[in-house]
């Protein structure tokens, strides 16, 4: 009788620890290198009246993996096969990390995604055919995408700067990731590559918010 006491005690405790997990945790999803275009790219690079195809859903909503690729260009290289990520925007754009824009040979800052403004330019190509464009190349800022409700759960406003202890196989507090906070998202935080390599990232990686 003793032993089954215990027994239910400890489901009992996995139970309550499952639940503060996920109250308090957040998963982290790792980014690779992509561009986002806008209509008028598409049509140079693929031909007029061309719409490029989805092959599947990212998590945040409205969000989509294209099948079309391009090469990324810069003054000292190339980097061949990068995804596009749809729907078109406004203007196009390329995040890449740290590792891929000392291949490309170009300096860019670290912005969220849109803010283009003053950065570095790019070649795309894609076959014989190539668009210049003057500026648009960021490394995408570590960020925070979450629900108004969740937002209020874990007391974090919009654009605020937060640091994080993501538990990867290398646990690592990353500082100033920026909070977007719209009905529209679902709950994950966003780091590159060359982040996830350097806490040991894995599908299904959680991390927590650090007062």
């Amino acid at each position: 009788m003793e032993i089954c006491r215990d027994y239910d005690a400890g489901r009992i405790v996995e139970a309550v620890v499952r639940e503060l997990k996920s109250r308090l945790m957040v998963e982290v999803e790792a980014s690779g290198r992509h561009v986002h275009l806008c209509r008028e790219d598409v049509e140079k690079l693929f031909g007029p009246g061309y719409r490029l195809r989805k092959v599947r859903e990212l998590s945040q909503p409205g969000q989509f993996v294209c099948e079309e690729r391009v090469t990324l260009s810069g003054p000292k290289g190339s980097i061949r096969n990068v995804v596009i990520l749809g729907p078109e925007r406004p203007e196009s754009q390329a995040e890449i990390s740290m590792t891929d824009s000392l291949a490309l040979g170009i300096k860019p800052p670290v912005r969220l995604s849109g803010d283009i403004d003053g950065t570095p330019g790019f070649d795309m190509s894609v076959g014989d055919k190539t668009v210049h464009k003057d500026k648009g190349v960021i490394i995408a800022k570590r960020h925070m995408h979450i629900t108004p409700e969740d937002a209020e759960r874990l007391h974090v406003k919009d654009r605020e700067a937060i640091s994080i202890k993501v538990f990867g196989s290398r646990p690592v507090v990353f500082q100033d990731t920026i909070v977007r906070v719209s009905k529209d998202f679902r709950t994950y935080v966003h780091i590159d590559y060359d982040e996830a390599n350097a806490c040991g990232f894995k599908k299904g990686t959680l991390c927590r918010i650090i007062r």
